[in-house]
């Protein structure tokens, strides 16, 4: 899979078309005016992928010309039909689009899933960034039903770098069915689908979950993490000793980015003393990541696709279904330029190559030298929007609690899995705070659909942080998010760790009462 694009290499722009309607009108296709441009055509397809030399059957989300995803260009409208050829049926998920309610790529009661050799259309107007699109249906995302999704916008075009996307994801050989199985003793929580409560076949807004070796009760290996920077995240565990966290559900055969490991990386030719923007994209189903530069410095300009205050360092922490855009700059010299993602808590890493042209490239081990510390909020405490919600009173506040824990292997909401949930009900317009407090013994990257929101708070102490749509919240920490509901419809509420999401870990935002 080749996931490289440059600032020259742009789509052919689509035509504006009009969104759908309103939710009285619901429909399983999008009804386009005679005036829109041809659609872009994605195909949900099964694909055998080598990994450390041994073929696995996974899906990929391609267009005609296997490119993996969707890059738009400024301006261009989401105009796509995506046809269903995996052999079963699939829904996909827009991660990071604010869509009409019934484009969001979740199936419940009044949005099917597309059945096996079937297609569906969508219309609508793109939130610019790094995004990505993944399968929100059983265990699909865990087989790699996942792709880029990079909307432009004028001032990418305009911008001097060379762009790199990179999707990371964690790899099995196994069923993910069988793993789910080995974590929940083969129980069946019913946390599975967003359509639960509303007449769901359990299938619908569903997991995909890790395939090696269930790691229940797995404590972290504090060597090599040096000095603990960054650990102050941890104050309140209430007595809890640094070996009893559980950072990790599952030990993977693999760790990818761009579909390979480091025995094989990808090499990207680039320019000596260029710049590139990296976009990363943590698409792994239950991995966070420590994102190492090595000999190069790095600025965080954007994260989950909107622009933040410039951030700079060479390591950052990055947990599921989070982006973050890097600029670097590399020197006037030749030479080969590792960028590494590392398994938070482990040794294992994959990633990357940035090289000049003529540099050689070294064989890069894929286990670090020491074993990473957990992803904290040591970033998220810097991040500072550019463009954040203007001043005004809060209309609605809501505090969750995260819940559960790995024995039973439960993760729920306020101590009720999905479908026994209690919706945060809200209405069009109003300014709204969702305060969620970590009960549990995990941290949890929370993600909302339909709305992006800012971080306001952390552990208690207010900030004015980024934009975004997923939010890391520490073992017995929590998080503030503040958004304008300005989006109607049921909107999933859930930890971005599949396995916590298929055994309760969702609950829903419901914007609008006539849903």
């Amino acid at each position: 899979m080749t996931i490289l694009q440059t600032r020259r290499r742009f789509l052919a722009s689509a035509a504006s078309a009009a969104a759908l309607g309103g939710l009285s009108t619901l429909i399983p296709a999008v009804a386009r005016p005679a005036q829109a441009g041809a659609p872009l055509r994605l195909a949900v397809e099964r694909r055998v992928l080598e990994v450390m030399g041994k073929p696995a059957s996974v899906f990929g989300i391609r267009q005609p010309d296997g490119t993996s995803g969707l890059f738009l260009d400024p301006g261009q409208r989401f105009l796509v039909d995506l046809a269903n050829r995996a052999g079963e049926d699939a829904v996909i998920h827009w991660h990071g689009m604010t869509p009409p309610y019934a484009q969001d790529g979740v199936a419940d009661a009044n949005r099917p899933l597309i059945r096996d050799g079937a297609s569906q259309s969508y219309d609508f107007e793109p939130r610019p960034g790094t995004h990505w699109m993944h399968s929100h249906h059983g265990l699909q995302e865990q087989r790699l039903m996942a792709a880029p999704l990079i909307v432009r916008t004028a001032d990418d075009r305009r911008e001097d770098a060379q762009e790199v996307t990179v999707l990371l994801h964690d790899f099995t050989f196994k069923d993910p069915a069988e793993v789910l199985a080995g974590l929940t003793g083969g129980m069946n929580h019913g946390g599975m689908d967003h359509g639960g409560g509303h007449g769901s076949d359990h299938g619908g807004h569903g997991s995909g979950h890790g395939g090696a070796t269930p790691m229940m009760n797995h404590s972290m290996d504090m060597k090599g993490m040096g000095d603990m920077k960054g650990m102050g995240d941890m104050k309140g565990m209430a007595g809890m000793t640094m070996a009893a966290m559980d950072l990790n559900d599952v030990e993977y055969d693999a760790y990818l980015a761009n579909d390979r490991t480091l025995d094989d990386p990808e090499v990207v030719r680039v320019e000596r003393g260029g710049r590139v923007r990296l976009r990363l994209i943590n698409g792994a189903t239950s991995t966070a990541f420590h994102i190492d530069l090595g000999a190069l410095d790095g600025t965080v300009v954007a994260a989950d696709g909107n622009p933040v205050q410039p951030v700079t360092g060479r390591r950052f922490g990055m947990v599921m279904g989070q982006r973050l855009d890097i600029l670097v700059q590399l020197p006037a010299e030749n030479g080969a330029f590792p960028i590494l993602a590392q398994r938070e808590g482990e040794r294992q890493r994959t990633g990357i190559v940035l090289a000049t042209p003529g540099a050689a490239v070294g064989r890069i081990a894929g286990l670090a030298d020491g074993a990473a510390g957990p992803v904290d909020l040591s970033l998220e405490r810097r991040l500072t929007a550019l463009d954040p919600l203007a001043p005004r009173p809060v209309d609605a506040a809501f505090t969750i609690r995260l819940t559960g824990g790995m024995a039973p292997y439960v993760w729920t909401i306020d101590d009720r899995p999905f479908g026994e949930h209690r919706p945060l009900t809200v209405r069009k317009g109003q300014r709204v705070t969702v305060t969620m407090v970590n009960e549990s013994p995990m941290a949890h990257p929370m993600h909302l659909h339909g709305q992006h929101f800012q971080v306001t708070a952390l552990n208690g102490t207010a900030l004015a942080g980024a934009v975004r749509d997923t939010v890391l919240v520490p073992m017995n920490g929590s998080a503030t998010i503040a958004f304008d509901a300005d989006n109607p419809g049921r909107w999933p509420l859930h930890c971005h760790n599949l396995l916590h999401m298929a055994t309760g870990m969702m609950t829903e935002l419901v914007c609008d009462q006539t849903i």
